[in-house]
């Protein structure tokens, strides 16, 4: 698992750094004396937990899981007990460990992240099997009580609008009362791809990416850290 520590002391970097390599189920890929600069780097770079102190000057920890999009997994470290609850609002926030930092604790906090990615990659929606073929070429919706056929080819942006979905064609929209969940299950792999928390994409119709967009037709989509390694692997790039 790919970490960073965020600790303005370097002494606790130290100390972190330490248990992580003991663990040999961590890769430390860099280390940060300030929440801001590790922001920065997060901004292009995966990880899979962020070791996190909370009291840094300027900027603390609970700025930090407050500000950050979409997050990693966060195990914060402090040698202050008292924001213990406070902490456990973030959902990103996993654990709390308390300084000086105990091996059994530190491993404790590990065995726990392991569990969590691991629950969430088994926890993956499955697609239905009837949709699983390519040669699916449409979905039928309910819209005022009318089934109205929808050609894939012709789908580009799935929106995803409170209890709402928006989907939009080549020509038209269509305001359907459902969940992007829901509707994702139901599309071909081949051709559909979840980009965001609230946007789903039919790849062939990218025109453009840039950084942490896609351009589809004249909108411009937003791409999730999380989500842009399985775009990457699916285009043919050269």
């Amino acid at each position: 698992m790919k970490c960073i520590i965020v600790d303005d002391e370097e002494a606790s970097r130290a100390i972190v750094s330490q248990l992580c390599v003991f663990s040999e189920k961590l890769e430390i890929v860099e280390e940060f004396s300030n929440a801001i600069d590790a922001m920065i780097y997060l901004n292009n770079h995966d990880v899979d937990v962020v070791f996190l102190d909370i009291h840094m000057p300027g900027f603390t920890g609970l700025d930090f899981a407050q500000t950050v999009k979409e997050p990693p997994k966060i195990i914060l470290i402090t040698s202050d007990k008292k924001f213990a609850l406070q902490a456990y609002e973030y959902e990103a926030v996993i654990d709390y460990l308390v300084k000086p930092i105990q091996k059994s604790r530190f491993d404790k906090a590990l065995n726990k992240l392991e569990k969590i990615i691991e629950k969430e990659k088994t926890g993956a929606p499955q697609k239905e099997a009837a949709l699983e073929s390519p040669n699916v070429k449409e979905i039928y919706v309910n819209i005022d009580r009318r089934l109205i056929k929808l050609n894939l080819d012709d789908i580009s942006i799935i929106e995803a609008k409170g209890d709402y979905i928006n989907i939009k064609t080549d020509t038209e929209s269509f305001t359907v009362h459902s969940t992007l969940k829901k509707i994702y299950e139901k599309l071909p792999e081949n051709r559909f791809l979840q980009i965001h928390r609230s946007y789903i994409i039919n790849f062939l119709k990218i025109i453009d990416i840039e950084d942490n967009s896609v351009l589809i037709g004249k909108d411009v989509i937003p791409i999730s850290r999380s989500n842009r390694p399985d775009l990457m692997r699916r285009l043919n790039l050269l």
